[in-house]
């Protein structure tokens, strides 16, 4: 699989990572639900397939967990990023879900993380939301400073989009960003470059879930764009819609790894031969820009 280096971390991930969300479990929220038995299969596969960099959270269920118990045999062989800031409360049919900027949150996150995944460090953390103002005033980015120092934490980063992602940016001090991209809403294109040029790893998500007539989750803003775009008018033979959702972030020039989020296999394999067709060819990439441009 084709291999980006995370800015200035230096990890070579694979330009397809994968996003856990998927196996958060049972009594959470939506209707995908994986039991234990397809959880471990399906994180195998990922590795056989040669995927190297797995996103995950502490309020994405069993997530975690699932992780630790089924791969952490084989944590050599993948990159793991996780986030913090997050308050979560199993209720009897639900996760409530909330992000909290204290520093006794923070450290009760990695101490939860650590013991969920089955691992001494953790390759990547982020947090998951937060204003530059908030994570400063609270020293909890000193704070991740100080687990990176320890070496419990690689690298920091933030998971975060617009307003609050051009000052945090401007703070220099995250070595990666995850930011929301797709063809469909590509409002975060110039400060994807932006966050790049200033050294940090990107981590796009949301490409394919972000948009399309073919997406699991559907999102009918997103379709009316894609529908008075008429991309299904330049859409190449033979290629799917979710194929050139994929291949389009590919095309990004500072897109570095793009995390896709699926429990079927055969989702799998499509993603894994898209991304090894590679990238959009220029003109089409710009006609597609132009296209949605000019319905927004």
């Amino acid at each position: 699989m084709i291999k980006r280096k995370l800015g200035r971390t230096g990890l070579e991930v694979t330009a397809l990572g994968y996003g856990s969300m998927g196996l958060r479990g049972p009594r959470t929220w939506g209707v995908r639900v994986v039991n234990d038995h397809d959880a471990e299969r399906f994180l195998n596969l990922v590795l056989d397939s040669g995927i190297n960099f797995i996103d995950t959270s502490p309020d994405y269920g069993v997530s975690e967990e699932r992780i630790g118990k089924f791969i952490s045999g084989r944590r050599d062989e993948f990159y793991l990023a996780t986030k913090c800031g997050c308050v979560y409360t199993q209720c009897e049919d639900h996760l409530e879900l909330d992000h909290v900027w204290r520093p006794d949150v923070i450290r009760q996150n990695i101490e939860t993380s650590l013991r969920r995944l089955k691992t001494d460090h953790l390759d990547i953390l982020q947090f998951h939301g937060g204003d530059a103002k908030t994570l400063q005033d609270q020293g909890l980015i000193d704070l991740l400073m100080q687990f990176r120092q320890k070496g419990i934490v690689r690298f920091i980063g933030v998971s975060s989009s617009l307003p609050k992602l051009p000052d945090l940016i401007e703070l220099g001090v995250f070595d990666t960003f995850q930011i929301p991209y797709s063809c469909l809403a590509p409002e975060h294109h110039d400060w994807i470059t932006a966050a790049a040029e200033r050294g940090a790893g990107i981590i796009i998500r949301g490409g394919i879930a972000h948009g399309g007539p073919d997406a699991q989750i559907q999102r009918p803003a997103l379709n009316e764009i894609w529908n008075r775009a008429g991309l299904d008018q330049i859409l190449p033979q033979g290629m799917s819609r979710a194929e050139l959702i994929l291949r389009y972030t590919l095309a990004h020039p500072h897109c570095h790894t793009t995390i896709v989020g699926t429990c079927d296999p055969n989702h799998l394999a499509e993603n894994l031969a898209a991304v090894d067709r590679g990238p959009l060819p220029t003109d089409l990439y710009q006609e597609i820009r132009a296209r949605v441009a000019n319905v927004n």
